[in-house]
């Protein structure tokens, strides 16, 4: 039977993250806490927007109301990135080789390994922005579409036509697809290719969380009583397939998902505070956590792939033990 290590704080999680095997929580108020032999806490921002952290987990990448972009060590070691003075850092993201990436206002920005830095403009402005996994590129949500860039060269951008707002988005593992949220109750993707359109839509809410499978073979996503899971195994991913829908209530939606690192199983998270872990290959559920306080809003596994650190929108956070 799972157990639940429970960690009570004050005010909305941003973000729950595993640093070197030991749990983080980054929380709106710009406040981080984590727990190693006790709790402890860091002041990052100002008001915390966005945080991420590295492929190999080793650092938290964070952006606030403060403008600023800040790193955070597992052993609590703050350093600041880059600053764009009063604006927003609205969202970052990890990249590799050392880049980050990150988005305030209409402008997106790739900060080298060495320091330097790369700004994009945009007509409107940048809602998300993800790395690609295949060589150095980034991804960028926004109004009527995303845009390409390839950092590191002087090329034109790839403008991804699709109307509506776009305000989240991610490639997935192979690189060959590209999916955004919107803000009606759909994803869009592009088949990259050849931009061939993907239209993903039926959600009664805003889908907020998107995980991919360990192999890339599917999409999880929130926004739905269920967990909505689009299979991506075949050329032209979802398209004229219908997804699972796994961990279905009828009276919660499903606010959180996060795929395990290994096994096709996904760990999803309520709006009432329920946690539980569903196989895809049969749809059996394991129930990780009762219902609490607030809706969860994030979700990491450890490299051991046995602990689940989750957190919510009124603080109610922990660690779950799949292995008790």
């Amino acid at each position: 039977m799972p157990t639940v290590a429970p960690f009570d704080l004050e005010g909305h999680c941003i973000a729950a993250a595993f640093l070197d095997d030991i749990p983080f929580f980054a929380l709106a108020d710009g406040m981080v806490h984590w727990l190693d032999h006790g709790q402890k806490s860091v002041k990052l921002h100002d008001g915390l927007l966005s945080a991420t952290t590295t492929a190999n987990n080793d650092l938290m990448i964070s952006g606030g109301e403060d403008g600023k972009v800040m790193t955070l060590t597992s052993a609590g070691v703050t350093a600041e990135l880059a600053s764009v003075g009063k604006k927003w850092v609205t969202s970052v993201a990890s990249g590799p080789q050392g880049a980050v990436a990150f988005a305030s206002g209409r402008n997106a920005w790739v900060r080298f390994a060495d320091g330097k830095t790369k700004e994009f403009a945009h007509p409107r402005s940048v809602e998300g922005i993800a790395f690609s996994p295949k060589g150095m590129r980034i991804g960028v949500a926004r109004y009527n579409g995303a845009t390409l860039h390839f950092p590191a060269a002087d090329g034109t951008p790839t403008e991804l036509q699709w109307d509506g707002a776009h305000t989240g988005i991610t490639f997935s593992p192979d690189g060959a697809f590209l999916v955004t949220t919107m803000q009606e109750n759909a994803l869009h993707g592009w088949k990259l290719v050849d931009a061939k359109h993907m239209r993903m839509t039926g959600y009664p809410a805003k889908v907020k969380s998107l995980s991919w499978s360990a192999k890339g073979k599917w999409l999880a996503s929130s926004g739905a009583p269920a967990a909505i899971v689009w299979p991506f195994s075949g050329k032209d991913g979802p398209m004229g397939k219908a997804p699972l829908e796994l961990g279905t209530r009828g009276n919660s939606m499903v606010t959180s998902v996060c795929c395990h690192p290994s096994e096709d199983i996904v760990a999803i998270g309520y709006d009432d505070g329920m946690v539980i872990a569903v196989r895809f290959a049969d749809a059996k559920e394991v129930l990780l956590r009762r219902p609490g306080k607030g809706a969860i809003t994030s979700m990491a596994w450890d490299k051991e792939e046995r602990r689940l650190a989750f957190g919510s929108a009124a603080g109610d956070c922990g660690v779950i033990d799949i292995a008790g």
